[in-house]
């Protein structure tokens, strides 16, 4: 009742209210029927029905490769987070990410609820991944390395410093907006803009993340 209360109370709000609903309701019957194409779409609006939505808004080639690219990251912090794994087992995987989302038959239980099954069933992704053409394969590969590395870096390293701070989130945030900028450059839809804008744009995504949730 409160949720319907505040729209009467903003009646303005309405109707962008309603295309957000319409255009969920359409990205949901947007999910391909090859298996490996189904899981990734399905897999995405679980992990992420915000970002879901904005990416089914594209166009179909780059559709594909943000939805690769979101789920690979979302694998790789799926790792960094997983607090059960002994470092020792966490450091190689996230040091050689990059490397797995090219073996189609590769896969790595941790994680819970649906990103257990992401994990178990990452196969499909590389499967995904290996269909996207080169240019868009270098730039998730280029950004999974050092992601990777970051994360694998952080486990020691304490943050106890704002250059620490701006480093990790660089890491967490920025390196995913330069990865954009690759992604839609490689699609010929924009230049490639400098990577310390790029950056700029990750680390506003955080921030906007962080005030929301």
């Amino acid at each position: 009742m409160r949720g319907l209360k505040e729209v009467f109370e903003h009646p303005d709000d309405l109707y962008p209210l309603l295309k957000l609903r319409m255009a969920t309701k359409q990205a949901e019957t947007q999910i391909p029927t090859e298996a490996h194409w189904g899981f990734c779409y399905s897999m995405l609006q679980k992990v992420s029905r915000s970002f879901a939505l904005v990416i089914q808004q594209l166009g179909t080639d780059l559709r594909d490769a943000v939805c690769v690219f979101y789920l690979v990251l979302r694998a790789l912090d799926t790792v960094e987070d997983d607090t059960s794994l002994d470092t020792m087992v966490k450091i190689p995987i996230l040091m050689e990410f990059h490397r797995h989302i090219y073996d189609p038959d590769w896969h790595f239980e941790c994680g819970t609820q649906d990103y257990k099954v992401l994990m178990d069933q990452f196969c499909y992704v590389s499967t995904a991944f290996l269909e996207l053409n080169d240019s868009f394969q270098e730039a998730i590969e280029d950004i999974t390395m050092k992601m990777g590395a970051g994360m694998a870096k952080f486990i020691f390293k304490e943050v106890d410093t704002i250059k620490d701070y701006d480093e990790y989130c660089h890491y967490a945030a920025g390196l995913v907006g330069l990865g954009l900028s690759k992604l839609f450059h490689a699609s010929g839809k924009e230049i490639l803009f400098p990577e310390s804008i790029s950056n700029s744009m990750g680390l506003f995504l955080q921030v906007i993340i962080f005030l929301v949730t």
